[in-house]
C-alpha cells in the first residue's frame, strides 16, 4: 500500500514550545487551520481509501478539511498518539524528554517518568500501522505527531543516523512510503524531496 504519514498542523502548544502529549491536547492555531486546508489541497488528488488520526484533537482538526473534501470518515486510532511525556507534560524544557527518547536507541526498555517506554511506544504504534494496512486500502493517510513519527520512521524505514541533520519535520509535513508491516516499508518522499534508493 501507499502510506502517507503526516504531522498535525500548528497548535497553541507548538507556539508556546510546550510538551503537549496528553489527551485531548490543545487546538490548532489559525495558522494550523490554514495548514490543514493546504494539506487537503495537496492530498486531494491521491486515491485515498481512508483517513486515520490519533485521539488527540489536533490530528482530527488537521484531517477534517481533507475528510470533508473526499467524503471520508476519520478513523481514530489511539496508537498513533504522540510519545507520552509523562512527568514532563506541558514543560517548556524539552531536553529531558528528548534525551529519554534518544536513549531508546540503546535501551528501548527505558521509560520516560510517568510516560512511554521505547518498547511500549513502538508496540502501540506498530499495532496502529498494522491495523491501517490490514484494512486493505491501496492508499491511506494517517495524521500523527512529530516525535512519534520521527522515532517510528527512523526504526521502520531504517533511516541513517545523519538523516535528520539536514531535514525537518514541520507541521503538516508529509512522509510518503509504500509497503506493509510484513514486507517492510520503503521511503518514497520526505515532504517534497523524492528519496532515491
Amino acid at each position: 500500500m501507499r502510506f502517507f504519514l503526516v504531522r498535525h498542523g500548528q497548535t497553541h502548544a507548538n507556539v508556546a514550545r510546550q510538551l503537549d502529549t496528553a489527551v485531548p491536547g490543545l487546538d490548532l492555531t489559525d495558522t494550523g487551520r490554514e495548514q490543514a486546508r493546504a494539506l487537503a489541497e495537496r492530498l486531494a488528488g491521491e486515491d485515498l481509501g481512508a483517513i486515520y488520526t490519533s485521539d488527540l484533537v489536533r490530528t482530527q482538526q488537521t484531517a477534517a478539511p481533507l475528510a470533508k473534501r473526499l467524503g471520508l470518515e476519520m478513523v481514530v486510532l489511539p496508537g498513533l498518539r504522540e510519545i507520552q511525556a509523562g512527568d514532563y507534560e506541558m514543560s517548556t524544557d524539552w531536553q529531558p524528554y528528548v534525551d529519554a527518547v534518544v536513549r531508546w536507541g540503546d535501551d528501548p526498555a527505558h521509560t520516560i517518568p510517568g510516560g512511554d517506554s521505547g518498547v511500549g511506544f513502538m508496540s502501540r504504534y506498530d499495532a496502529a500501522v498494522t491495523q491501517i494496512a490490514s484494512d486493505g486500502h491501496a492508499a491511506a493517510v494517517a495524521i500523527s505527531h512529530g516525535a512519534a513519527m520521527r522515532t517510528w520512521c527512523t526504526v521502520r524505514l531504517g533511516l541513517p543516523a545523519d538523516f535528520f541533520a539536514s531535514r525537518r519535520l514541520d507541521n503538516t509535513h508529509v512522509v510518503t512510503m509504500e509497503g506493509d508491516p510484513d514486507a517492510g516499508w520503503r521511503l518514497l518522499a520526505w515532504g517534497d524531496e523524492p528519496i532515491t534508493h
